[in-house]
């Protein structure tokens, strides 16, 4: 694979797409806006990026990195996507996203939303229990002892070994959680989102730790559903 492309490219899509044109990827960006709103950030990652439409950068991309509201991903578009792998970072946040009463009574999964939506594609969810800074922050080359582990799940074994392989080429380990429907694990407020990687004390979210596969998989295996946490 040689080119990402990405729908959206906010903090985390434009994180991916700093960690992966440094790791010799071309980078296809677009959002919601339209490609003359990322002239910045185009330049700033410069001749291996361009900007497109959501549609162009789904038809560019050898692995397509879907980072949107999840209210949004009924826009994805479809038939572009066809056949390919796409890693979806959604994210559910009533306040932000309306409700979901699929996802708020946990039958399914927001990354099963989108697979539902893609059905010819190959989603893994991942890069969303992050935060953007750490993301940047954290990245290692491969062998190095204090490099990172981020958790993806998905239904499809080859799909996972590509994400893999594209997350150690930008500097992570991964630990593969399971399918698709397992991605609850590291789902908003678990004991695998995001403050894991955040610092103690009250700078802890500007000094991010390494967290390696066995304290990811610790965290992964304490993780409860959103109706335990409620009960407790």
């Amino acid at each position: 694979m040689t080119t990402i492309g990405l729908i959206g490219s906010g903090n985390i899509g434009g994180t991916v797409a700093r960690l992966a044109v440094a790791a010799g990827y071309d980078v296809v960006l677009s959002n919601s806006r339209g490609p003359e709103t990322l002239k910045d950030l185009v330049a700033e990652l410069g001749p291996r990026a361009r900007a497109a439409t959501p549609g162009e950068a789904a038809q560019a991309g050898d692995l397509v990195v879907v980072t949107i509201p999840l209210r949004a991903y009924r826009d994805v578009p479809v038939e572009p996507l066809a056949g390919k792998i796409v890693i979806d970072t959604n994210n559910y946040y009533p306040e932000r996203d309306g409700r979901f009463p699929e996802l708020d009574d946990e039958s399914t999964t927001t990354s099963e939303l989108l697979q539902a939506h893609l059905p010819q594609s190959k989603v893994v969810k991942g890069f969303n229990n992050i935060f953007f800074k750490h993301l940047l922050a954290l990245a290692r080359p491969a062998g190095s002892p204090d490099r990172t582990a981020l958790p993806i799940a998905g239904d499809d074994a080859d799909a996972k070994a590509a994400v893999t392989e594209f997350f150690d080429a930008i500097g992570y380990d991964a630990v593969d959680v399971g399918p698709l429907a397992e991605g609850w694990r590291f789902q908003r407020d678990t004991t695998a989102y995001a403050a894991l990687y955040a610092g103690d004390g009250p700078d802890g979210w500007d000094n991010p730790v390494p967290v390696d596969a066995a304290k990811l998989r610790e965290a992964l295996a304490a993780a409860r559903r959103y109706a335990e946490m409620n009960q407790a």
